[in-house]
C-alpha cells in the first residue's frame, strides 16, 4: 500500500507541483491550503507524513504543527520562505521533525520525504515479546517496538527524529558523534549548514529527559567534536 503524505500550503501551485512529484514517486498524496484544514484531516486520517508550511490563514503552520502534536507523532516537513535561526528553532520547537527553506530544490525535498519516511515506523501493538525490546540505559528507557520513551517512571513524548536520535546514542553509549555524522545516520543526509538542527533536537531531548538540562547527566557534549549518551557511571 502507498504511503500517505498530506501536503499543505496556501499557494496552490507550489501544493500542485509537489503533489505532482511526489505522486510520480508512488505516494498517496492528498492536500489542504490552510493549518485548520490540515488539522482537521490529520485527525480523520492516518498519514505517514505531513509537508506543513508555517505562514497560512486561519491557523499558522506552527500552530497546527503544535495541535498535531496533542494527539499524532505523525513525521512533519515544515516549509518556509525564512530561512533565520530563530524561525528554525520556531518550527522545531512546535514539534516538527525537519524544516525545508523557500524556494528548494524538489529534489532535495523528495530527499527529505525519503529519509523521514525510511526512519518513521508505526506503533505495534503491545506482544508478549514487548520485554526484549526495551533499552535501559541509566534512567531512561526505550521500547523499540512501541516507538516510546521512559524516564523516571514516566512517559516521554518525542517527536520521531527526536526519538530516532536518542535510540542511536543510546545504543552506542560513550561513542561521541560529530552532528555531520548524526545528520547523516538520523535524518538521512547532510547538507552544509543544516548541522543547527542536531543541536536544537539534542536541547529539546535535554528539556524533557534531564532532570537540570543546563546541566545535562545523560546526553552530553564533547565540545568541538560532537555529541554522546553518558551510559552508566
Amino acid at each position: 500500500m502507498a504511503m500517505k503524505i498530506l501536503v499543505v500550503d496556501d499557494e496552490q501551485l507550489l501544493v500542485k507541483g509537489i503533489r505532482f512529484n511526489l505522486e510520480n514517486e508512488g505516494y498517496q498524496v492528498s492536500t489542504a491550503y490552510d493549518g485548520q484544514e490540515a488539522v482537521e484531516l490529520a485527525r480523520r486520517e492516518q498519514f505517514d507524513l505531513i509537508i506543513l508550511d508555517v505562514m497560512m490563514p486561519r491557523k499558522s503552520g506552527t500552530d497546527a504543527c503544535m495541535e498535531i502534536r496533542t494527539f499524532s507523532e505523525v513525521p512533519v516537513i515544515m516549509l518556509t520562505a525564512k530561512s533565520e535561526d530563530s524561525d528554525k528553532l520556531a518550527g522545531f520547537a512546535c514539534g516538527a521533525d525537519d524544516y525545508v527553506t523557500k524556494p528548494f530544490n524538489i529534489l532535495e525535498l523528495k530527499a527529505r520525504v525519503k529519509a523521514l519516511l525510511k526512519r518513521a515506523v508505526r506503533t505495534a501493538p503491545p506482544t508478549a515479546e514487548t520485554e526484549k525490546n526495551l533499552l535501559t540505559v541509566g534512567e531512561i528507557t526505550l521500547d523499540t517496538m512501541q516507538r516510546a520513551a521512559i524516564c523516571r517512571g514516566e512517559t516521554v513524548t518525542l517527536t520521531a527524529k527526536e526519538y530516532d536520535l536518542l535510540e542511536l546514542l543510546m545504543r552506542n553509549p560513550k561513542r561521541v558523534y560529530s552532528r555531520e555524522t548524526l545528520m547523516d545516520q538520523v535524518w538521512g543526509y547532510s547538507f552544509a549548514g543544516e548541522y543547527r538542527t542536531v543541536d536544537v533536537h539534542i536541547r529539546r531531548l535535554r528539556e524533557k529527559l534531564e532532570r537540570e538540562p543546563s546541566e545535562p547527566a545523560h546526553i552530553m557534549t564533547r565540545w568541538g567534536v560532537g555529541y554522546y549518551f553518558q551510559g552508566e557511571n
